[in-house]
């Protein structure tokens, strides 16, 4: 709420990635949400779903309510499975109590569920699609504390709700059918007071290339330049500061591509897809989320792709605005 605040306050024109796993911070909602993920039984995750629900409702009323009227872009989960599990003996023994089974149960099924490379792994829409309870419960939370927020104000709450790492059309099509039915079931999809839209994030070379299958299914994109510049150059952002320093030095890199976007690499594939986007969709809004969106030399060749918005983090938002107003004057 407080990044919200500072970012109106430099002259941002609404949130344009809300990470909504921020909320689980808490230890009360953690326990929640790993009882919901590692119940085997409908009934218990049904019951932590509800309060799940209850905890985030507040949050997203205040949030849509800070705003007032202007668009809030929430991304579904992203982390890896992992790292909302239990890992340390005491978070294992809490959770297993919590759920009424044995701690060696407990652990021999967080065993099962253990990822080699979890960033490449169980993530984003793939947690949507394997654990619906998630989806239904993000979405549930989202559009009542948009109710909440739209019965405080006079202008109508602007809520856009983006899926994350996705790479196939297919899986865009299954998260939106479910989305919509829970909408059409909150009596909001005919609302003035509530205005819902759905988009993904395009992250992933394949999503790039494929941007035409997927635009027709969504009012907006938004490009998570920091993911698809590690899967793009096979470079884990944390372990790059072991070589880039030398690369550069050497001559190898010019620059670090996760402070300045590689325009010949991921900037070709950002172009292909607002091509194949538009040209499927000519009403496809696009947006630049990540690092480079406030980076000057980044945002001058954005300026150039005809893009609608850039998502930075609060701080730069001033840099962002100005580099902006010059490329576009």
């Amino acid at each position: 709420m407080e990044s919200a605040r500072t970012a109106l306050s430099f002259g941002a024109e609404g949130i344009g990635l809300a990470r909504s796993e921020h909320m689980f911070f808490s230890t009360e909602r953690m326990v929640a949400l790993r009882r919901m993920i590692l119940s085997e039984d409908e009934d218990a995750r049904s019951r932590a779903l509800a309060g799940l629900v209850d905890y985030q409702t507040g949050d997203y009323s205040a949030l849509f309510s800070a705003m007032k009227g202007l668009p809030v872009t929430v991304r579904l989960f992203d982390p890896p499975l992992h790292e909302f599990l239990p890992r340390t003996d005491e978070e294992i023994e809490e959770t297993a109590a919590s759920l009424g089974v044995a701690v060696r149960a407990l652990r021999l099924r967080l065993e099962r569920i253990a990822e080699i490379n979890p960033m490449l792994g169980h993530r984003g829409v793939r947690l949507a699609i394997t654990y619906p309870e998630i989806l239904q419960m993000q979405m549930q939370a989202m559009l009542a504390g948009a109710r909440a927020a739209s019965e405080t104000q006079n202008e109508p709450v602007i809520v856009e709700m983006m899926v994350p790492f996705v790479s196939t059309a297919t899986e865009v099509s299954w998260v939106r059918e479910r989305a919509m039915a829970i909408v059409e079931n909150a009596g909001l999809s005919r609302s003035e007071r509530v205005r819902f839209s759905f988009g993904t994030m395009i992250e992933l070379p394949r999503a790039c290339l494929r941007t035409g299958d997927i635009a027709h299914m969504v009012d907006f994109i938004s490009f998570g330049t920091n993911d698809l510049t590690q899967t793009t150059f096979g470079i884990s952002r944390d372990d790059a500061p072991a070589f880039l320093a030398a690369y550069q030095r050497k001559g190898v890199y010019e620059r670090d591509p996760f402070v300045s976007l590689d325009v010949k690499g991921v900037g070709e594939l950002i172009q292909i897809a607002i091509q194949r986007g538009r040209a499927a969709n000519p009403k496809l809004k696009i947006g630049i989320c990540g690092e480079h969106a406030g980076d000057p030399a980044s945002l001058q060749y954005f300026s150039g792709l005809g893009v609608d918005y850039v998502s930075c983090s609060p701080y730069r938002v001033p840099v962002a605005r100005l580099t902006l107003a010059q490329s576009s004057g």
